[in-house]
């Protein structure tokens, strides 16, 4: 149960029906009740709870916002069990202060949904995430992975929320870069047998290249010296992809990352789906011959240029594909497709919308989440390159030396449009200041509470056995207040689309614990009081467990 939307479910009925009395009664008139929201607001002064309505009312009733509000809280029920007071206030919110016995369900809640509390009943819809799908032509790299723990974060959330989910990862196997990175192979293949060879301007110079074909001649020898160039590529490419796939497995497997689905690009071109679309998008109109090429008719309302999807060669581009792969996923049955790119794709976005919408399917069944680059400091100063390969710094080298938990943190911690910078230094520490340590150090906490009260013969109790009212310290009841925010916070990191919010939520939970902690006994207190506590204490942990479950961290219970 989510006592939070009971509650936001229970005051928009109450205004609602306010409204209705309103109306009928003279008091100010309007043509539709408007999409209100009720929220909690973020100074405490303000209530628990403030409602826009009265604002979003004021140009259909043609009264002042703090008028309408006022109406609204004469309208509304005496003596409400719920309510202790409302008040108007600003331009016009109406702030409604609850009276604290509701919080008193809270761990009786948490308790009843065991180490599931926060999941939601399935809401019937078809998730698909896809995110990292980088090119299989080297090692993962620091955009991939804060890619990686934003996606399956998210996956987590929505699936946590109710939807149907699948991770996917879309495998970049043909194209220019295919080209160019059998060009490199077959360079580096050449040059490692003894013979002549000349690399390819722009090809993939990355240690990782060298050590895959390495691996190639230790398997098979110089077989292909003699043999023909495209039949030398396509053998070397072949090899290479393969262990270049296995390799970003394990990688982000050793991240916590599985997918459910590994997607060519390459079946596209197999199957003929590219060549199906471009030719249902010439038969719609949307494509049109310039200059030898065909191009996507983006639209004038669109804002953006048209682009190049059949080159004049008579080869798709990469748009094409990403259409076909596009329509692809809507055929597959999901109600709702989600991707997670690098900003670099920005100006794709619109394109691509443009481009469902070309075939029928709505664009809003279509979210992109744009994440910014990240830096890496060590003691302040700015890592570039990796040891191993000379570029850019991989996952690996990553995971080597902060560890999985710290990494998916850290890369969740902030908004995927803000830029990040990732101290490694502050990831090592087992202090308060690192985040990640922060968080599992107040389950491991609490975890410890539990021991020493199993040790002293004292068993955690069923909140149904216990005083919950002695919870009255103002900390206790805000801590009950933030356990309770928990599922609510789940949907709107859903709907919204951002992991990074429950990293924020715990942040908070586990320092309001700490805080209490340091100040207030939990064993060491009357019997009654001290069963009390301890029920709270459980309600935390399991909170602050589930919250870092989604974001893929660990709970320790001890450090």
């Amino acid at each position: 149960m989510d006592l939070v939307k009971k509650i936001q479910d229970d005051l928009r009925q109450k205004i609602v029906t306010a409204l209705e009395k309103a109306k009928t009664g003279g008091k100010f008139n309007y043509q539709e009740i408007p999409a209100f929201v009720i929220e909690v607001p973020r100074e405490k002064q303000h209530g628990d709870y403030a409602c826009n309505v009265a604002m979003l009312l004021a140009r259909q009733a043609r009264m002042s916002p703090v008028a309408i509000g006022q109406a609204i809280i004469d309208l509304l029920p005496q003596n409400d069990p719920l309510i202790s007071r409302v008040e108007v206030k600003g331009a016009g919110f109406i702030n409604f202060f609850l009276k604290e016995d509701w919080l008193f369900d809270v761990p009786r809640v948490v308790w009843q949904s065991g180490e599931s509390y926060g999941q939601h009943k399935p809401v019937g819809k078809k998730v698909q995430v896809e995110f990292v799908s980088a090119n299989p032509t080297g090692d993962l790299h620091m955009g991939n992975a804060r890619g990686g723990a934003i996606g399956d974060s998210l996956a987590n959330i929505l699936s946590m929320a109710g939807y149907e989910v699948e991770r996917e990862y879309y495998v970049n196997d043909a194209g220019n870069q295919i080209e160019l990175f059998g060009l490199s192979l077959e360079a580096r293949y050449l040059e490692l047998c003894g013979c002549e060879f000349r690399f390819p301007e722009g090809g993939y110079e990355g240690q990782d290249v060298v050590e895959t074909v390495r691996h190639f001649i230790e398997a098979y020898g110089d077989y292909l010296v003699g043999a023909n160039p495209y039949e030398r590529r396509q053998k070397l490419t072949e090899f290479a992809l393969k262990e270049k796939l296995e390799s970003i497995k394990t990688s982000l497997e050793a991240f916590g990352i599985r997918y459910d689905v590994w997607f060519s690009e390459q079946s596209l071109h197999d199957s003929g789906k590219i060549e199906e679309v471009t030719e249902e998008l010439k038969t719609k109109g949307y494509l049109y011959l310039k200059e030898g090429a065909w191009w996507f008719r983006a639209g004038e309302d669109s804002g953006e240029k048209d682009e190049v999807v059949i080159r004049k060669n008579g080869l798709p581009t990469y748009f094409a594909a990403d259409i076909a792969y596009h329509k692809n996923k809507f055929e597959r049955g999901f109600d709702w497709v989600i991707n997670v790119w690098g900003a670099d794709h920005h100006g794709h976005v619109a394109r691509m919308k443009a481009a469902i919408a070309a075939l029928g399917y709505d664009p809003n069944r279509l979210d992109v989440i744009l994440m910014q680059l990240v830096r890496l400091y060590r003691g302040g100063e700015l890592v570039r390159m990796s040891k191993r390969t000379g570029t850019l710094v991989t996952l690996d080298e990553l995971l080597e030396e902060v560890g999985k938990d710290a990494a998916r943190f850290f890369f969740v911690m902030r908004s995927p449009d803000s830029h990040l910078d990732f101290d490694m230094e502050l990831a090592q520490k087992q202090s308060q200041e690192n985040p990640v340590y922060y968080v599992q150090y107040a389950h491991a906490r609490i975890c410890s509470i539990m021991r020493q009260a199993e040790r002293a013969g004292i068993l955690l109790k069923n909140p149904d056995e216990v005083n919950l009212r002695l919870l009255c310290l103002p900390e206790e009841l805000e801590l009950l207040r933030k356990v309770a925010e928990f599922p609510n916070e789940i949907s709107m990191a859903a709907a919204t689309l951002s992991p990074h919010r429950i990293a924020r939520y715990v942040l908070d939970l586990a320092g309001m614990f700490h805080s209490y902690y340091n100040h207030h006994r939990v064993l060491n207190e009357e019997e009654n009081l001290r069963d009390a506590r301890m029920v709270l204490m459980e309600a935390i942990r399991r909170v602050v467990k589930n919250s870092l479950g989604v974001l893929g961290v660990s709970a320790p219970e001890r450090m």
